[in-house]
């Protein structure tokens, strides 16, 4: 596949003789590819926090108190279905027009939100724009990836970063100052100007050069993989809420998720276009960047969900300025990951970042952890302020080193894989740790009670006899109500924040296996050469953008710590998901038998466009030694 671009009249191609594309900048074309990029993850994002401040009054309004979680499952069940079939579908066909179906899908969705009528119309509204969101947010990255080479792409991914985490400070504070002044609805349509604005710039300045794969779309794999996402989310969103982790019906959910995800890698094993593919997957930098970016997320948005929560329970912060309690976190975030992705460009190193950002995350969650009942708020915003620069060393570097190590035709569905569990870890964060709040919760609570005064127990019997008391049920849910708090005595108030703070104590701790873990796994990544260049397959390419022709760039594979594996990672595993045209098919079947030294050191260069030969003699070589080979040594895949 080649998915490059060119509207800009600067723009240069691929030189002959095998010369690659020095990126020296975006032209003006370019640049406002990028701003329709940024936009168009800005608004995806920004649904996910804008609502939150609204739900009382869209839930009385509409109704299904019940029920008002599914306002966010649905966006959130789609997404994550979403994501890695785009992925797949936009490595097969092109991302232009997908991306921009994305665009129309998400405001299609926000339209039929803003005019909901009743409360399931709403949710259904919702996984519309969720459909929206699973497009436009892994496309965001994917394009950046077809238009800039890895070694500048750091800064702009670092802008990509930015942009979430100004959405996750602007949302709740501006949602709700909208939902008072003008009505819940218009949280939606805020969305649409911004939604035109960015299909405007990627329909007429992106123009992808796509050569369409002749390759069956996985349906099997979508099949199984849908309802095994489904199933298993909703077993993570129910477990501990709707019923007991232990119960039949959770259990049974997860052994139906069990078995689907069973059937879908034996399905992804055999296919030729699989929809994640599992080769790809097992490689070790990308295991260990998918694991490790995982693993954050699990920390990451518990930090986002619960310190409000904190902040409201134990410092006694009201629920309309809790939504600013984490701007300190989001600052910091933004800020570091715009200088990392410059320091990234100049640099050519990753790893140093990530092993950082694990360091600091961990820093930052044991000042987290370590907070109690009678801490000042300064407290808190130092934490935060420390997690946020871990975050912003890290977080999106992980998509840079996958993107960076796989074959251009692998881009997109590499991507989505990062975009995918990271998805993952932020649901199965929000459980875990949301299921260790309500465990500890009521116990620490009634600790406190108990370890009472004499005379303040005396106080309290003395309520309850005389009818004045409160049930157990009512002290946990008055933590979070400061009308039902202030009503209460000032030593039950004190006992009950208190309880709160050791139950948050525990819920914080819970997130720091999840960061060590992060940081063990970045620790293990191979510090991989970032290319000035783009990836150029089989065809030549140009981009939106300004390139010098160079010629004889070191070989990918030669210059990545002498390991085979990591040599596989950009040349030898092209051949699993490509079955247009003879020429791959042979450059396939030559990589499915064992390679010497000298072989892998030939396919990189081919792939990746670093070598002397054209890639027209390198084609031709392995068709004479395919043919030398002969059809026995090809196993299964020769046989597709």
């Amino acid at each position: 596949m080649s998915s490059t671009t060119s509207a800009a009249p600067r723009t240069t191609g691929a030189t002959a003789g095998g010369h690659e594309q020095v990126f020296t900048g975006l032209d003006r074309s370019g640049k406002l590819v990028f701003a329709g990029l940024m936009l168009g993850m800005f608004v995806a994002s920004l649904s996910q926090t804008i609502v939150g401040p609204a739900m009382p009054r869209i839930v009385a309004e509409l109704g299904g108190l019940d029920h008002y979680n599914w306002i966010a499952t649905a966006a959130m069940l789609v997404s994550a279905v979403a994501v890695p079939i785009v992925g797949k579908l936009s490595d097969l066909y092109g991302r232009r027009w997908f991306y921009l179906a994305g665009l129309a899908i998400f405001m299609v969705g926000s339209i039929l939100a803003g005019m909901s009528q009743n409360f399931w119309f709403l949710v259904f509204s919702r996984a519309v724009q969720g459909l929206g969101m699973g497009t436009l947010m892994p496309l965001s990255q994917t394009i950046i990836g077809d238009i800039i080479p890895p070694r500048q792409r750091g800064k702009y991914q670092g802008l990509m970063g930015a942009v979430f985490g100004v959405s996750s400070v602007v949302g709740p504070l501006i949602g709700g100052s909208i939902t008072d002044s003008f009505g819940w609805r218009y949280l939606f349509y805020l969305t649409l100007p911004i939604g035109v604005l960015a299909f405007i710039f990627i329909f007429k300045f992106l123009h992808l050069e796509h050569t369409a794969k002749s390759g069956k779309v996985d349906l099997l794999g979508m099949i199984t993989l849908t309802p095994a996402l489904v199933v298993g989310l909703l077993a993570t969103t129910w477990g501990g809420t709707s019923y007991e982790w232990s119960s039949p019906v959770i259990i049974g959910m997860y052994a139906i998720t069990a078995v689907l995800l069973v059937v879908f890698v034996i399905i992804e094993n055999k296919v030729a276009e699989p929809l994640l593919p599992i080769h790809m997957l097992v490689r070790p930098i990308i295991a260990l960047s998918v694991a490790a970016s995982f693993a954050i997320a699990v920390a990451m948005f518990g930090a986002i969900i619960y310190i409000p929560v904190y902040a409201q329970g134990v410092l006694g912060v009201s629920a309309t300025n809790s939504g600013a309690i984490l701007i300190p976190l989001s600052v910091a975030m933004i800020l570091t990951s715009i200088v990392v992705g410059i320091l990234i460009s100049k640099l050519g190193n990753y790893k140093i970042f990530l092993v950082a950002g694990g360091i600091v995350l961990a820093v930052g969650y044991y000042l987290l952890q370590a907070m109690s009942y009678g801490d000042s708020q300064w407290h808190l915003t130092l934490a935060m302020v420390v997690i946020g620069l871990g975050l912003g060393l890290c977080m999106q570097v992980y998509t840079l080193v996958v993107q960076n190590a796989v074959h251009q035709h692998e881009l997109g569905v590499a991507t989505s894989a990062v975009q995918f569990f990271r998805n993952m870890g932020s649901t199965i964060g929000t459980a875990v740790l949301g299921t260790v709040m309500s465990a500890q919760m009521s116990t620490a609570i009634q600790d406190k009670i108990t370890a009472l005064p004499k005379q303040d127990l005396a106080k309290l019997a003395q309520m309850k006899a005389s009818g004045g008391g409160i049930e157990s049920s009512d002290l946990e849910s008055s933590v979070l109500d400061p009308s039902k708090l202030e009503k209460l005595p000032g030593f039950l108030a004190e006992a009950i924040r208190s309880g709160m703070g050791d139950a948050m104590h525990d819920v914080f701790l819970t997130a720091v296996p999840f960061v060590l873990a992060a940081l063990l796994l970045s620790l293990f990544i191979k510090q991989m050469p970032l290319r000035d260049t783009l990836h150029v397959a089989d065809e030549p390419a140009t981009t939106t953008g300004q390139f010098a022709a160079v010629g004889g760039s070191e070989p990918l594979a030669e210059s990545s710590l002498g390991e085979d594996e990591e040599s596989a990672a950009v040349s030898g595993d092209a051949h699993r998901g490509d079955s247009a045209g003879s020429d791959r098919d042979e450059t396939r079947s030559q990589s499915a038998r064992p390679q010497s030294a000298d072989e892998q050191s030939r396919g990189s260069e081919h792939a990746d466009g670093h070598g002397e030969a054209s890639a027209e003699d390198v084609r031709a070589a392995r068709r004479q030694s395919h043919r030398a080979e002969g059809p026995a040594q090809h196993g299964r895949h020769a046989s597709r």
